[in-house]
């Protein structure tokens, strides 16, 4: 049948599955949004207050379920307002797609209103990108978008269309969405016998864990492959919930803000099999001294992961599920005790703990996941209310933690939940941020509000640049250049004019009470938490450091 390009993109997307799209009309993709309005009934829109919102919501709906997540947004400004989001989702393989318009082909080039090449913006923060000038070609390019960000280690694709060829007709036929297969061309014996050689031979195995692991869905490999090798378990702060964070082998997160428990172990250890994981510089410390007493073995779905930060001794590439699955079946039961209880007695040394006394990071952590009973889906922005999150919520699961990892994207948070809570409506969302995360796509609470989204938004609110203050504090003489937010905005005020309910709190009783009422609430809660502007995140690695060399306050007041 002869169908334009919008109604194309419709129908393209009703055959992958799309229920949700997140975005921002304009003059070239009205086309698009004529259709989508047809098309209502059967794809929801969710119309955010600014594009950034539109594309951390894809990301965050595509991280809380495994699908593909969807943004539209048009030209120029439009677009770009896209790259934050795009490249959030590239830096933690996130499949999202992201469809814009453009003038149309006849103005290309020529600095038209509102024109940007978008296709050769994104080009390095994408799996792929396309600029589809052929309606012809406009399905199969679609449909290869999906197929390419869910394909092997997922991502980010952009599709640009001009705004004429969605106006142009052609023939159009339905297909069945290619079956995306588990990425195994590259798992050769001869690797899993070398890893099963060195896993034998390890007489002090430590298994560390990365987002990798959650993508794959490997959880349940991974517990079995954990017991039948007997050995600790940390994770990366994007591995959260691949391994079950209640399980006595567990030990905290590794690296800069990781546990005295998990530096210490890995320090120490004969052979650590890193799973999913590309051994960030925040993980590493000083790389010439992670883990050099080790043999490393690395599992991985991306060659080019291999060797890329740190040498390792072995790999196997391929998706870590197979690979797992694969090792197990030759796997016999095997007993690290000695190991073990050298690791659990680091565990009951160097437990988290924080001051016990006043509302801080730490105990609003530890109060919602005690009022949530650990079963919400908990997103944050970047900074240190990020690391109380990784550190003092325990993930039973995968896919309950939602967070920037390798960009590091201040503002990701209230839209991610936004994406999260229209994905799954029977779960409580979180978001947590700190105050200074937070004004920067706060406008989002409009969105919350509109969509009618039961989600609590949390603000640790020190006042200050909190993460930043901490290492002027720490490393830059108490310098606090351009840190200090000491202006009389009011998120309880700005909340209820954006039509949420907004309640203070000051104490941990307060914050109990108001949780509460957010958690019975149907509507979006803004909780304005008055913490200590001096509260830190500990443990901690210096710059440069080994992260053997892992201080806590403590360590500070004993110099």
């Amino acid at each position: 049948m002869q169908l334009t390009g919008a109604q194309i993109v419709i129908e393209c997307l009703k055959e992958q599955g799309v229920d949700t799209v997140f975005g921002y009309p304009g003059g070239a993709i009205l086309n698009v949004y004529d259709e989508l309005y047809k098309h209502k009934n059967e794809i929801r829109h969710v119309l955010t207050s600014h594009e950034q919102g539109a594309s951390h919501a894809a990301d965050g709906y595509a991280r809380s379920t495994g699908k593909v997540g969807v943004c539209l947004a048009t030209s120029g400004p439009g677009a770009t307002n896209l790259v934050t989001g795009i490249a959030t989702a590239y830096m933690d393989s996130v499949p999202i797609v992201a469809i814009t318009c453009n003038v149309g082909v006849p103005l290309l080039g020529k600095d038209s209103f509102q024109e940007i090449d978008i296709a050769g913006v994104t080009m390095p923060i994408t799996k792929h990108n396309y600029i589809v000038k052929d309606v012809t070609k406009l399905a199969d390019t679609i449909r290869k978008a999906f197929e390419i960000a869910k394909k092997g280690r997922p991502g980010p694709v952009l599709v640009d269309i001009p705004k004429d060829v969605t106006a142009q007709k052609t023939e159009y036929q339905a297909k069945e969405p290619v079956a995306v297969q588990r990425d195994t061309g590259r798992i050769t014996e001869e690797d899993l016998q070398t890893a099963l050689k060195l896993i034998r031979e390890a007489k002090k195995p430590y298994v560390f864990v990365g987002g990798g692991a959650v993508i794959s869905g490997a959880s349940e490999d991974l517990r079995e492959f954990v017991d039948k090798i007997d050995a600790p378990v940390c994770d990366s702060l994007m591995g959260k919930g691949a391994f079950d964070g209640t399980d006595p082998r567990y030990t905290g997160m590794l690296g800069m803000h990781g546990t005295k428990t998990s530096n210490y172990g890995v320090s120490e250890c004969d052979l650590l099999i890193a799973i999913g994981v590309r051994f960030s510089d925040r993980v590493l410390g000083n790389a010439k001294k992670f883990a050099n007493q080790a043999k490393i073995l690395q599992l991985d779905v991306d060659p080019a992961e291999i060797n890329k930060n740190i040498v390792v001794t072995a790999s196997v590439i391929g998706d870590v599920k197979e690979i797992l699955g694969r090792l197990n079946a030759q796997l016999a039961p095997m007993e690290h005790k000695e190991w073990m209880d050298h690791i659990l007695a680091y565990k009951e040394k160097y437990p988290l703990t924080y001051h016990p006394e006043g509302l801080s990071g730490p105990y609003i952590v530890e109060q919602v996941y005690r009022m949530t009973k650990g079963e919400a889906i908990m997103v944050t922005e970047v900074g240190q209310h990020q690391m109380w999150t990784a550190q003092y919520y325990r993930y039973a699961k995968p896919r309950t933690l939602l967070t920037s990892g390798g960009l590091g994207t201040m503002g990701y948070g209230l839209g991610a939940a936004i994406g999260a809570q229209v994905a799954n409506p029977d779960k409580q969302v979180v978001n947590i941020a700190g105050d200074g995360c937070f004004r920067m796509n706060m406008n989002e609470v409009a969105t919350a509000v509109r969509e009618k989204l039961p989600l609590i938004q949390v603000v640790i609110n020190n006042h200050v640049l909190g993460m930043v203050r901490q290492w002027q504090n720490l490393f830059y003489e108490a310098r606090y250049s351009a840190t200090v937010l000491n202006d009389s905005v009011d998120f309880v005020k700005l909340a209820e004019a954006m039509g949420a309910t907004g309640i203070r709190v000051t104490t941990r009783e307060e914050f109990t009470d108001a949780f509460q009422k957010a958690l019975d609430s149907k509507t979006p809660v803004v909780l304005d938490c008055i913490i200590n502007c001096d509260d830190k995140v500990w443990p901690m690695v210096a710059p440069g450091a080994a992260i053997s060399e892992v201080f806590c306050e403590e360590d500070l007041d004993n110099k």
